[in-house]
């Protein structure tokens, strides 16, 4: 670790930040992203169909005055921030989701002993991940995109939570230089699935881990950065996958790390739950649209390749031939 490497907090402010002005008469729309890996499937292909349905190809991030993104959705996120059509960043996970995800070899044992291993080491080697973000970002700064972007991680080393922020306020001066590639990698570093991401004296974990859904992140950063009214805010959350979580006979009559060892998904539902009720409270419901795939049985899994590329892809067409319409006069008109 460098010497001059502070704990992200250390710059936080000790006064209320200088909103900076905002219309009057302009709504401020907000594009929130789930976490969920390979499940970002769905996101990606709800916002590639109304692309096609209802911009005539034209990007929809043109359409939003913030995009918000945790882990895959801030792979999401950065994608559509370069301008690169959700088509794209849908058929990046459908083309190489295999490959960031691999099977383990020899069948049943192979997978028997993936398991094992996963108890002492990280799932998959992100080499894979990371080879194609660079193929996909390039050598793009952080900085360099013409949205405003706000993508959770946190950090391992001083134990912060830590916002990549693009410089759309003068408060934000640390991020700019950031390497795309690098943000997508710090904010997808899920844990047991890939290994922590060591960048500037930091070790970067998924923002999952407190902000899967960072609806919340988004709606702060609107009201601290702008002059702007609660009530000109709107919301499209777009989640990976709502599975409610919960307490079996065993964890009632046992409660040992065995039993609770599925307590990271409940962690991730409730914050789901509280940051979009949260929202909604502050906003008013009306003005926070929530889309998320119907609950599968059994739930899909963050790398289950074959099970989300077979099911998501349909249930993002489904939500905009039902939705559509309403996403367009709501969010992608020019008014």
């Amino acid at each position: 670790m460098t010497m001059d490497v502070e704990p992200r907090s250390r710059g936080a402010l000790t006064r209320r930040r200088v909103p900076q002005p905002w219309p009057a008469d302009r709504e401020f729309k907000i594009l929130s992203i789930d976490g969920g890996g390979i499940k970002g499937i769905y996101p990606a292909s709800v916002l590639a169909e109304l692309e096609e349905q209802h911009l005539g190809g034209e990007s929809i991030a043109d359409h939003f005055d913030m995009i918000t993104g945790t882990s895959t959705g801030g792979i999401i996120a950065l994608g559509l921030s370069m301008r690169i059509r959700a088509r794209e960043m849908a058929n990046l996970y459908l083309d190489h989701g295999k490959t960031i995800f691999p099977e383990p070899r020899f069948g049943k044992l192979g997978r028997a002993w993936a398991r094992m291993r996963n108890l002492a080491y990280h799932r998959y080697d992100r080499a894979a991940l990371a080879s194609l973000l660079a193929e996909t970002f390039g050598d793009t700064r952080f900085g360099q995109t013409t949205s405003r972007l706000c993508i959770p991680s946190c950090d391992g080393t001083f134990g912060d939570v830590y916002i990549f922020k693009t410089p759309h306020h003068p408060d934000f001066v640390k991020d700019a230089v950031q390497p795309m590639t690098t943000v997508a990698m710090a904010t997808a570093a899920a844990p047991t699935f890939f290994q922590p991401l060591p960048a500037g004296g930091y070790r970067f974990v998924d923002g999952g881990i407190w902000a899967n859904n960072p609806i919340m992140v988004g709606v702060v950063d609107a009201m601290t950065a702008f002059d702007i009214d609660r009530h000109r805010i709107r919301v499209l959350s777009l989640g990976c996958g709502d599975e409610p979580y919960k307490v079996s006979d065993a964890m009632m009559r046992w409660g040992g790390l065995f039993s609770w060892r599925t307590v990271i998904d409940g962690a991730i539902a409730f914050q789901s739950q509280n940051a979009l009720g949260q929202a909604k409270l502050l906003l008013g419901a009306e003005r926070v649209m929530r889309l998320v795939p119907d609950s599968a049985s059994p739930p899909i899994s963050l790398d289950d390749y074959d099970r989300a590329s077979l099911h998501l892809p349909s249930a993002a067409l489904s939500t905009v031939e039902k939705h559509g319409p309403t996403l367009a006069d709501v969010f992608l008109s020019r008014s």
